[in-house]
């Protein structure tokens, strides 16, 4: 059975944990009054804030900039606003459906948590349920169609990473070589960096 963290870390090679601070994680969770995945906190304290393959943007919640919480809170607000059931064509792409959350809000413990977002339009989110799996992944692509990851925030990013459709429809996209990491200025004085994972032999 694949550890799809240790793959995810092997994939990204070294991170550089320069936010990682345990109690940045316990303020944002009760603020939330519920527990972020394991694995998206490892993820994210080790790379982010970083732009992942030129397209996905991961935050933390102990950066000044791209700081996690602040997105989290702008970000649900937006969503608690928006017309996302024009979108909904049926059971099978209505998150209130497959999440079990008839009532479905954003930024709560029983909502739809902001996780990740990417600049072709996708948004990804936490869920407590997805399909009956605790703690999955809710995506609405940039078309606006809504899909649920019955998986680990961990799979699921390995899986986007490797090309797979995990971003909404038509959203799959082979990057060959290895993953490119963009570190934006984190703070006043610093500069964005390039780095690169370990070759992948695609």
């Amino acid at each position: 059975m694949t550890d799809y963290l240790q793959a995810v870390f092997a994939m990204l090679g070294p991170g550089e944990e320069r936010f990682a601070k345990p109690a940045a994680w316990l303020r944002l969770e009760e603020e939330l009054c519920r527990e972020l995945p394991t694995d998206y906190k490892q993820i994210v304290d080790a790379y982010a804030p970083v732009q992942i393959n030129g397209h996905l943007t991961l935050s933390h919640p102990a950066s000044h900039w791209w700081n996690l919480g602040e997105t989290m809170r702008s970000t649900s607000e937006t969503w608690s606003q928006s017309a996302w059931e024009s979108y909904v064509t049926g059971p099978e792409d209505d998150p209130r459906v497959f999440c079990d959350l008839p009532p479905l809000n954003f930024g709560t413990a029983e909502g739809l948590v902001p996780l990740a977002a990417t600049d072709q339009g996708a948004a990804v989110f936490g869920a407590p349920r997805v399909h009956g799996f605790s703690d999955g992944v809710v995506v609405q692509g940039a078309e606006g169609d809504w899909v649920g990851h019955p998986m680990t925030f961990a799979e699921w990013l390995y899986r986007y990473l490797f090309g797979e459709e995990m971003a909404g429809w038509d959203s799959a996209a082979v990057y060959p070589g290895p993953v490119w990491l963009e570190y934006p200025p984190a703070g006043p004085g610093q500069h964005t960096r390039e780095a690169y994972g370990p070759e992948r032999g695609m």
